[in-house]
């Protein structure tokens, strides 16, 4: 475990926090990191949310949200790496394939409403889709391919706050880009700018403590080559104290 990792672990712990929430139960949610390693030095995607937002206002994160039912029906060219969906089938209540692939299609989805970026491959004809925000997936011949898709942190957002997640970071290369939506990002827009940013650069701007950690674990995990079989680190709270805990 790194010192950041621990500082983190050990800061969160002392918050204080408001607990006149303290029964909000967390929404599953799924984000997604985009990394550029077409230069010397690898670079990730963060956007600034909407100063006017009453969600984490001015912050940088990486594009996400919470998952919905119809992501799960979303067919894609190829499907999670086994491992990967073991672990995302881990400490949850549900259970199945389809449980499972809801995560990173809310990823794509989310990335899509939020950045404008498509994520996948581009094929001749359109895929299939249950609706929603899907449909700008057909319209650009743009097919999921979860195959792609590294699944990297799971984190649960301490009880006490009115808003809980429990969010599964995914991570994917930047030339899984299929396709751009001109127009989504801008200042209306719940997504005011994008930046692409080294690592170390990243971490200096304003960003939850959260996404800090997740950048030092993404960090650690491209230095150790990426691969499904890597464990997945899963943040949460329980009895006033945070843990790390390898999926």
């Amino acid at each position: 475990m790194t010192d950041q990792v621990q500082d983190f672990l050990a800061r969160m712990s002392m918050v204080e926090r408001d607990l006149t929430h303290p029964v909000v139960e967390p929404r599953d949610a799924a984000t997604l990191i985009l990394i550029d390693r077409s230069g010397h030095e690898p670079k990730v995607l963060l956007g600034r949310r909407h100063p006017g937002s009453k969600f984490m206002p001015g912050k940088f994160v990486f594009p996400g949200g919470r998952t919905e039912p119809l992501d799960r029906a979303m067919p894609a060219v190829s499907e999670l790496h086994p491992d990967a969906q073991k672990k995302l089938l881990t400490r949850v209540k549900e259970n199945g394939a389809g449980f499972a692939r809801g995560f990173p299609l809310a990823a794509l989805r989310e990335t899509a409403e939020e950045s404008g970026l498509l994520i996948g491959v581009k094929r001749d004809e359109p895929p299939e889709t249950p609706g929603g925000l899907w449909e700008e997936f057909a319209k650009a011949h743009v097919h999921p391919d979860l195959g792609q898709l590294h699944f990297v942190v799971r984190a649960i957002t301490p009880p006490g706050r009115h808003r809980r997640f429990d969010t599964r970071f995914f991570s994917t290369d930047a030339t899984s880009i299929a396709h751009r939506i001109e127009g989504v990002v801008g200042p209306d827009a719940e997504l005011v700018e994008l930046v692409w940013m080294p690592v170390a650069e990243a971490k200096t701007l304003d960003m939850p403590m959260v996404t800090s950690v997740v950048l030092d674990e993404l960090a650690n995990r491209v230095a150790a080559g990426m691969h499904h079989h890597l464990p997945v680190p899963m943040y949460y709270m329980e009895n006033g104290k945070f843990f790390r805990e390898l999926l």
